[in-house]
């Protein structure tokens, strides 16, 4: 019995790496992907290097921003606002969150009928713990309950209730841009845009 679980086992290991399947990104993770603001004072740049002028200055640790683009430093987001900037891999975290882009009710179950935990104002972020059929379970300032995914920027379409196969499917790695060149010339100036 022993000599057939450990033949069993044998038999089994070479399939193991195919599970853990890595994708062709600088990371190793899926492109897009959501991430968080470290810090509450992040710049993000017009391009790959400290070399580029600053676009954006973000002001709010934990903001959702979502990866669509990698080089082995540098990640290319773009924040809930639609813009897109360059940041440093150090300044995002891999925790996710999202944002409120209208008012929304948190409940105790993930149903309308539900006891109401609190309303969430536009604008609000939020930490997100999972999602399941439409509701995602969210915490922000020690309350926690189930939300609508639709009412949150952060949160992917088949989180958000979406069928695969209505939207097609897709792969789950998608290949990141190559290594940019150096920045011929820098731009004077390069004033910052607005805090967010």
């Amino acid at each position: 019995m022993l000599r057939c679980l450990a033949a069993l086992l044998l038999a089994l290991l070479p399939a193991a790496p195919a599970l853990a399947q890595a994708c062709d990104t600088f990371s190793g993770l899926p492109t897009p992907r959501f991430v968080t603001l470290k810090s509450s004072d992040a710049v993000g740049r017009t391009g790959p290097s400290r070399d580029h002028p600053a676009q954006w200055r973000y002001q709010r640790a934990g903001l959702p921003m979502l990866i669509v683009a990698e080089t082995p430093l540098w990640r290319r987001v773009e924040d809930p606002g639609g813009e897109q900037v360059w940041m440093l891999h150090s300044l995002l975290s891999g925790r996710r969150a999202v944002y409120a882009r209208e008012a929304a009710d948190l409940h105790a179950r993930a149903d309308d009928e539900a006891s109401l935990i609190a309303r969430i104002e536009p604008g609000a972020i939020l930490w997100l713990e999972r999602c399941r059929t439409g509701w995602c379970r969210l915490s922000a300032d020690g309350r926690r309950g189930w939300a609508r995914a639709d009412a949150f920027w952060g949160v992917y379409a088949d989180e958000a209730g979406a069928s695969a196969a209505l939207e097609g499917a897709q792969d789950p790695c998608y290949r990141s841009l190559p290594e940019p060149a150096p920045l011929a010339a820098q731009a004077p100036g390069g004033a910052a845009g607005p805090a967010r």
